[in-house]
């Protein structure tokens, strides 16, 4: 009689990964350049991984930083990646570098903010175009939250469904990726946003065929004056620090010539 097998923590969650990357189990073993048969019972609970086939299995799934960690400790192992405080001495020249790339952005709005979209550093146009900066000694503001808000940014916007449903669909993606870390931070962060702001009621659920767009047109509308933006995610390349490779800048850019041409006059006579 064979013995009974359970299937282990870290089994569990590369089979996850396995399954969001839409890969089979033959063509992960091959990329990964490992026994097909022992992936499988990595999966299953047969065989314990050892780490190196943990950060390699990851690396082929392109498992961001953080979730790397979690399988390494469902696994036994401790982390391999630091978790960097954004504010720390020690990141000093990361935030020099953030804010030239804020500052290229000029005179277009960008922000950087972090996994829970709190806002890190903005440029001067963002700031003036959102209500103002908010004091440093207060909690750092939501992105989305401004973002959502009636009497600000959101009534200026005439597509406004069609720019927060993907947000809110991306909300919901990563609130699903925490679960894996008893974290619970995006999905408190979309209830406030379905509970406060009024969205359609049938946002609730998570739509699995919904596509996230390459690129979220945004169309403003600011007195006699339309404005064509699209915005961009900007990361920080191949970083070996969970904070850094979180670390995101959102641009809103013009789409067109008249756009760009409007929102500098707008911005002049502001």
């Amino acid at each position: 009689m064979q013995p009974a097998h359970t299937q282990s923590a870290v089994g569990i969650l590369l089979k996850e990964w396995r399954a969001a990357r839409g890969l089979s189990q033959l063509a992960l073993a091959c990329d990964a350049d490992i026994s097909p048969r022992h992936l499988s019972f990595v999966e299953t609970g047969r065989a314990q991984p050892s780490r190196e086939m943990v950060l390699t299995l990851a690396d082929t799934l392109e498992v961001p930083l953080r979730e790397q960690n979690a399988l390494l400790i469902a696994a036994g192992y401790p982390s391999a990646f630091s978790e960097s405080d954004y504010d720390s001495p020690e990141m000093s020249d990361i935030r020099s570098v953030v804010d030239l790339m804020l500052s290229a952005n000029e005179p277009f709005c960008a922000a950087a903010i972090d996994r829970h979209w709190n806002i890190l550093s903005a440029n001067k146009t963002y700031w003036a175009t959102t209500g103002g900066e908010p004091d440093p000694a207060i909690a750092k503001p939501n992105l989305l939250t401004r973002m959502f808000a009636p009497g600000g940014f959101r009534d200026l916007v005439v597509n406004w469904d069609d720019v927060a449903y993907p947000i809110v669909q991306r909300l919901h993606r990563e609130a699903i990726a925490e679960l894996s870390r008893n974290e619970t931070s995006t999905r408190d962060l979309l209830d406030e946003l379905m509970q406060t702001y009024d969205l359609p009621p049938q946002w609730k659920v998570i739509d699995i065929g919904a596509q996230q767009p390459p690129l979220v047109p945004v169309i403003l509308e600011i007195g006699d004056k339309t404005i064509h933006l699209v915005t961009t995610i900007t990361t920080l390349g191949t970083a070996q620090d969970v904070t850094l490779q979180e670390i995101r800048i959102e641009s809103f850019l013009p789409a067109d010539q008249e756009s760009r041409d409007n929102w500098i006059a707008l911005i002049g006579d502001a």
